[in-house]
């Protein structure tokens, strides 16, 4: 007996080493985590940390976190097992940004002026609510009936949908929210906010100001074979630049999300692993790159914060949208803008009428369909910053279908041929939430 006990004590300190070794090194993307989540959560959208904790943070090893808000401060600690504290603080008109011990709080920042004109009229064009409108060829019960299914039945927690948004020929025909989330709630895009980045490339070419197809110009890769990589690799996601996208473990992406002070430097500095446009490869660096080779396009780091609202997103009355920087000042493009699901709407319409809004052009015809043009190697799954159904992924729906995507099943669909826009916000990805049924459903309620 003696020896068994001896034999269990020896088994479980070796189990405590190993738990120890392999994770006390993610201690701090977990707090890292569960810290921005909190503060962004919170300060951002108003959401109450319940909600936070037992939702957005319900994610293996991030729940193991304790969280404590400093209203006063605007600021959220986070530790697991009271080890690796993070901190991430809230700034006005900015959103929150994980800072380490380095960052000097008390610095005078720079916000973007943003520009929010009251229009007397109805959504999308304007601030008043949709019009009521009834389209003969929709097919509402069946419609109704797809909407519903999107979401879990009281006491389950499988599918998770938090909001479900309809819109056909520029109308609104369904509109669904889990219980305590509402047309008003600001949702995280994750990395729908790519989409969003990338955008700015059409809008400063449509002005004659760049050309995606020129070498991205960067000094740092002049004297090395990184200087053939075109914009239009970079947008393409196929420049051949070493990444590891993996957040199950430490990888490039979460030591530059969680750890970097300086987001846009992460893939810069990177080796090229292959040639130019022959490899495919899904990099959040990529778009952080890109954000720092917007800011360069400016002269000053105020005219660069300001060109994302006055561009864009104030532009089309995106005005609940935020986009949160890094330690630098650089918007995180990959993955940290906010906003209403009926605003993120509105990108998925400006997309739907090919750069068009309410009559005015902010990007080329011509761009939107660049986006939705496969990637080489993606297997028609992946465009310009966008995600694709041109491989055929959804069998039920249109292979024009295009999309933003975001972690946990976040999406704004555009289906031309439809005249369809469809925004899902939620925490499942396809794996525990049957996009193809929902998006079937939707489409077979709308009769051409």
């Amino acid at each position: 007996m003696k020896k068994f006990f001896k034999f269990l004590g020896i088994a479980l300190l070796l189990t405590v080493v190993y738990v120890g070794v392999t994770t006390y090194p993610k201690l701090d993307i977990v707090s890292g985590f569960s810290a921005k989540s909190v503060a962004s959560g919170y300060f951002i959208d108003g959401r109450p940390l319940e909600i936070i904790e037992t939702g957005d943070n319900d994610i293996d090893n991030v729940r193991l976190a304790t969280n404590e808000i400093n209203e006063k401060e605007k600021l959220v600690i986070s530790s697991a097992f009271g080890l690796k504290k993070r901190k991430a603080i809230y700034r006005e008109g900015l959103g929150a940004t994980l800072v380490n011990d380095d960052f000097d709080e008390t610095k005078p920042y720079l916000v973007p002026k943003r520009t929010k004109t009251e229009t007397n009229l109805p959504f999308p064009y304007g601030n008043l609510e949709p019009k009521d409108t009834v389209f003969d060829n929709v097919d509402y019960v069946k419609l109704e009936k797809a909407v519903n299914n999107a979401f879990d039945k009281k006491g389950e927690k499988t599918k998770r949908t938090r909001a479900l948004l309809v819109i056909y020929k520029d109308q609104i025909i369904a509109e669904k929210y889990e219980d305590r989330f509402s047309k008003n709630t600001k949702f995280l895009g994750w990395s729908m906010t790519k989409s969003i980045t990338a955008t700015y490339f059409g809008i400063l070419q449509q002005q004659g100001k760049i050309d995606i197809n020129q070498p991205a110009g960067l000094p740092e890769w002049a004297n090395d074979e990184r200087s053939k990589i075109t914009l239009h690799n970079l947008i393409q996601m196929n420049s051949g630049l070493e990444w590891e996208e993996d957040y199950g473990k430490i990888s490039d992406v979460t030591k530059m999300l969680f750890l970097a002070d300086d987001m846009a430097k992460i893939q810069l500095e990177k080796p090229t692993a292959f040639e130019p446009n022959t490899h495919w490869n899904y990099s959040s660096g990529t778009t952080n790159l890109l954000s720092g080779i917007l800011r360069r396009q400016f002269k000053t780091h105020q005219d660069y914060l300001d060109f994302w609202y006055s561009s864009l997103i104030d532009k089309i009355g995106m005005h609940s949208m935020l986009i949160e920087p890094d330690m630098a000042g650089n918007y995180v493009g990959s993955s940290y803008g906010w906003a209403t699901a009926r605003d993120w709407a509105k990108f998925g319409l400006l997309y739907l009428h090919e750069g068009n809004w309410n009559g005015k052009q902010l990007f080329d015809k011509s761009w939107a369909k660049y986006v939705a043009t496969p990637t080489p190697t993606s297997k028609g799954e992946y465009g310009g910053h966008f995600w694709l159904n041109a491989g055929g992924k959804y069998p039920d729906v249109p292979k024009d279908m295009y999309f933003c995507g975001g972690f946990q099943g976040q999406k704004v669909i555009i289906i031309p041929s439809k005249e369809l826009v469809i925004v899902r916000f939620g925490l499942t990805e396809d794996e525990d939430f049957n996009f193809n049924e929902m998006m079937k459903g939707v489409i077979s309620s709308v009769k051409k």
